[in-house]
């Protein structure tokens, strides 16, 4: 299959985890449709539209096509899908990026101190993931081939930002590992990539308001597109089906393949840093 063939979605876009990626595809051809709310400036007290992400994935040498969606409108994403195909024919990769991550998350305090807004990474985040993937899943089905990538973090495993984030980011590997189940007849990998500490705008806002507190993580920070180099990578994969159903970390999975980050920089992996790994699914399967 040709590059300009391939065609993604990477949900939740405008910036952060999910622009690096549809830059990454972008730069290797790939047709990326770039989803989110951020339309304009000032629909987000952060930077990045859905338009500025479609540009850059064009600048990069693919076609960025930018799609305002609310992930936690379900019209809005069965419709999405239903664009896509009717436009592409086809869907290659799925990437579930978009979360609902508000400036609470890192606040001080435990749960019930703070906003109660947190949880709405149960639904854009987690559920937005599932419902995507429920609308994309019979189209790649029917192809033979497909990927579908849940974007997550160690958080999956250990205690971070409290339990909402935890639950999302181990729902996310949980979900790969059941649909990889559903998958495995179809020739469709499902597949759950740890993202390290990201270079983000979010991340600016952190270091520049609290330099002491996270200033050690200017040392780790990985790319956005680091991560979008490694699903191009995995989707070209001849053995992507053996790696269906796990959750990987990204700097680990990134050597297997030759990828380096930016600068020729390789990743800190969560195994060596905080002597952590995702969890290994066991086997038994239940109808």
């Amino acid at each position: 299959m040709s590059a300009d063939k391939v065609i993604a979605i990477v949900t939740g876009a405008s910036r952060g985890a999910g622009r690096g990626i549809a830059i990454a595809l972008g730069s290797h051809g790939a047709t990326v449709y770039v989803t989110g709310r951020s339309e304009k400036k000032g629909d987000h007290a952060l930077p990045g539209t859905i338009y500025e992400t479609a540009e850059a994935v064009t600048a990069a040498g693919g076609k960025g096509i930018a799609v305002r969606c609310d992930h936690g409108d379900d019209a809005q994403v069965a419709a999405l899908i239903a664009q896509v195909e009717k436009e592409q024919g086809r869907i290659d990769i799925l990437i579930n990026n978009a979360a609902a991550i508000y400036d609470s998350l890192n606040a001080p305090g435990r749960f019930w101190e703070k906003p109660l807004d947190s949880v709405d990474l149960l639904d854009v985040g987690l559920r937005s993931g599932f419902i995507a993937s429920w609308h994309a899943a019979p189209i790649m089905a029917k192809q033979g081939k497909g990927l579908v990538i849940f974007t997550s973090a160690s958080g999956a495993v250990h205690y971070a930002f409290g339990p909402a984030y935890g639950v999302h980011k181990a729902g996310m590997d949980k979900m790969a590992s059941d649909m990889a189940v559903d998958f495995r007849d179809v020739g469709v990998a499902a597949i759950s990539i740890w993202l390290g500490a990201l270079q983000t705008e979010r991340m600016d806002v952190m270091l520049d308001a609290e330099p002491e507190k996270y200033g050690h993580l200017k040392a780790i920070l990985e790319t956005p597109n680091y991560t979008g180099h490694i699903i191009w990578a995995l989707y070209h994969d001849p053995e992507l089906m053996e790696l269906s159903g796990k959750t990987l970390i990204g700097a680990e999975i990134g050597p297997k393949y030759g990828i380096l980050d930016e600068g020729g920089v390789q990743p800190m992996s969560y195994r060596e840093m905080l002597g952590v790994a995702p969890h290994e699914q066991y086997p038994a399967v239940i109808h």
